[in-house]
């Protein structure tokens, strides 16, 4: 299991890419940021924390909307990412399993793509918990299992088969890790008592594989460091894959790639 530095340093690297494909990530993540800001209802008063932040895309549908918001990350260099997209927020390096605020500091707390990545989320959740007023509410969404999201899996799946990527290991954090709802509902409730979970789907298109490569290749990290390890045969081999994986999601000469992401509230 990963450690908290590695995580760190992790994100740090991704941020540059993030950062680039911010616009790319809020178009295609638009559903489950209005999602989770409908879930969280929050009122013009409430101070609410974001947790897993990135860039600040979801930050930048509460913005005006609640009197204060805390966007925060474990990552320095994200942190500094969302500080110049939303300079409106009050920006922190936070990491989850230990919220550096008091007890029933916040009004509502939102998580769009954190929980499953941490190394202790039962720990994470209780946090979360532990910083929320009586009455306040978690919004969070994870990702639906991996057969429900080919967006993600072009590349993945073809570097895995070929054993060039080491698979995700059960229990450990991954993208999908909490992927199915029995799953998510149960590790909710070790903090929460009430439990809400809807489904939200997602599309992400991409212009060409050119595009559709640029986009995951900044976003993932290892992906990206993955792929430039490979001999240029290798590669042509594994970019041959990916485009297959795609075709039966072209569409007017480029990609439209379904996805399904899990958006939970509980209080």
């Amino acid at each position: 299991m990963t450690s908290i530095e590695e995580d760190r340093r992790h994100w740090d690297e991704a941020a540059a890419g993030w950062e680039l494909e911010q616009e790319q990530v809020a178009l295609f993540g638009r559903p489950v940021a209005d999602a989770l800001v409908a879930a969280l209802d929050p009122r013009p008063e409430d101070t609410v924390l974001e947790l897993a932040a990135g860039t600040g895309e979801v930050g930048r549908a509460l913005v005006g909307r609640v009197g204060r918001l805390i966007s925060s990350d474990l990552s320095p260099v994200m942190v500094e990412a969302a500080r110049r997209r939303l300079p409106e927020a009050e920006h922190r390096v936070i990491d989850m399993h230990a919220i550096d605020l008091p007890d029933a500091s916040v009004d509502g707390v939102v998580c769009r793509w954190g929980y499953m990545l941490v190394p202790d989320p039962t720990l994470a959740l209780r946090e979360t918990r532990r910083v929320l007023r009586p009455g306040g509410r978690l919004a969070t969404a994870v990702w639906a299992p991996a057969e429900r999201n080919p967006w993600a899996a072009a590349f993945g799946r073809t570097l895995v088969k070929r054993g060039l990527m080491e698979p995700p290991v059960s229990g450990e954090p991954s993208m999908f890790a909490l992927g199915e709802q029995a799953r998510l509902d149960a590790l909710l409730r070790t903090a929460f008592d009430d439990v809400r979970i809807e489904e939200v789907p997602l599309e992400f298109r991409a212009e060409t594989f050119g595009h559709y490569r640029r986009v995951m290749t900044n976003l993932g990290a290892t992906l990206r460091e993955t792929l430039a390890a490979l001999d240029e045969s290798t590669l042509a081999e594994v970019d041959a894959d990916a485009r297959a994986a795609l075709e039966p999601f072209a569409r007017d000469g480029g990609y439209v790639l379904p996805g399904v992401s899990l958006v939970a509230t509980a209080s």
